[in-house]
């Protein structure tokens, strides 16, 4: 059990030599048409320091994102506590700055200038870069839903995927039909140095004190050169598990498919219905709870994980996603939000039934929260809250864009 494990920065140059072996730039795709309809997700997300880690003064240095076109998990470098920096300032504000990107981009049928026109996940992560201020290092994980995606002519949603460092993300679907449990289809690979669960690929702005060779260019060359992307088909009802290197180090994959499994039962029988927003939450809980009992001495001793006997203690933050269609009454949400300039958060799509939903979510539920009362398509009433957070095309033409 590593009793204490911060993340350390890696120095300029060291990662300039070794960003080739991490980019991947790898499409996912499966022939599979549904009906032609915008997805969006919906989300929740959880985080909490390990206990044991927090009784030592240390701060959660963790972000994460739950917007309903893009997805996000940043752990920023705790080692930079030591310089007097917050290490948790570039996380947050590299997350928000993403949904405000990606929420502008990627809204269905919204009609955005083409010098504005979501570009893929690289072009939206550097131009999240450049309009940051904080000083800082984190690995960071995006999923983004790309509903402009078309294959022989035919709407064809796809999440794009972008990590640099440890964070992963992990796809799971009901491969033999709606009553069939969740399996695993897809997973990230983590990103670290010399295979060193303390050194991940990391994307920094600091300043002489701590790295006299730091240059902004590498950062945006870490981007460019050194992230791994992928595209991979999304269908409604995909589950997305995006995790700290918290979860990831802590818990098997097939424990996460069990814990999932668990908590999201098959239907008995009927047409896909969206989970409930609470139990989302309730997994995205229980899944940061799993992580942590892994240090904690049971009848056998400490509990093997995949990286030894008890893991690591660690800020530990996950986001649960389910894909859902995206409704005429998401999008009146939506423009009700924009009209009254509320950025830091909107929908989490919990389904037409139900749409409480809390989106952006950086560390507790601390500041403003504007909730905003909608009428439905079913003549029912939901509850919103925000914290104060074509053309034609062939084959190869307008697929989901690595770049």
């Amino acid at each position: 059990m590593v009793l204490r494990s911060p993340t350390f920065l890696v120095g300029t140059e060291k990662q300039r030599t070794l960003l080739s072996e991490f980019s991947r730039k790898e499409q996912h795709f499966n022939e599979e048409y549904q009906k032609n309809k915008p997805l969006c997700f919906s989300a929740k997300s959880y985080q909490r320091t390990h206990p044991k880690k927090l009784s030592l003064g240390h701060k959660d240095a963790d972000a994460t994102l739950a917007s309903p076109m893009i997805l996000g998990v940043a752990d920023g470098v705790s080692q930079l506590e030591e310089f007097g920096m917050d290490a948790s300032q570039l996380p947050r504000e590299l997350l928000r700055i993403c949904e405000d990107l990606g929420m502008n981009q990627l809204i269905p049928d919204r009609q955005v200038n083409p010098q504005e026109a979501y570009q893929g996940p690289v072009s939206l992560l550097k131009e999240a870069y450049e309009e940051t201020e904080s000083m800082g290092s984190t690995t960071i994980l995006l999923a983004v839903l790309d509903n402009s995606t078309k294959i022989h002519g035919k709407l064809h949603p796809m999440v794009a995927v972008l990590t640099i460092g440890d964070c992963e993300l992990l796809m799971l679907r009901r491969l033999d039909g709606r009553q069939s449990p969740l399996q695993a289809v897809f997973h990230t690979e983590m990103q670290r140095i010399d295979g060193h669960s303390q050194t991940p690929l990391q994307l920094a702005r600091v300043d002489d004190r701590v790295d006299p060779d730091f240059d902004e260019e590498l950062a945006l060359e870490v981007i460019e050169r050194g992230s791994a992307v992928h595209c991979v088909s999304a269908y409604e009802g995909d589950i997305i598990i995006l995790g700290s290197d918290g979860i990831f180090d802590n818990l098997f994959l097939e424990e996460i498919v069990d814990i999932v499994n668990e908590s999201l039962p098959a239907p008995k029988a009927g047409s896909f219905v969206a989970t409930q927003p609470s139990l989302l939450s309730l997994l995205a809980k229980r899944l940061v709870d799993e992580a942590h009992s892994k240090s904690e001495v049971g009848r056998h001793g400490l509990p093997d994980t995949p990286i030894g006997l008890g893991g690591k203690m660690d800020d530990t933050s996950v986001v649960v996603g389910e894909v859902v269609e995206w409704t005429r009454a998401h999008s009146e949400v939506w423009a009700q939000v924009r009209k009254q300039h509320q950025w830091r958060g909107l929908v989490s799509c919990g389904g037409m039934d139900n749409m409480a939903c809390r989106s952006c979510r950086f560390g507790d539920d601390s500041g403003s929260e504007y909730e905003l009362d909608i009428s439905q398509e079913k003549g029912e009433r939901g509850l919103c809250s925000t914290v104060v957070s074509d053309g034609d095309s062939d084959d190869e033409g307008n697929r989901c864009v690595l770049q």
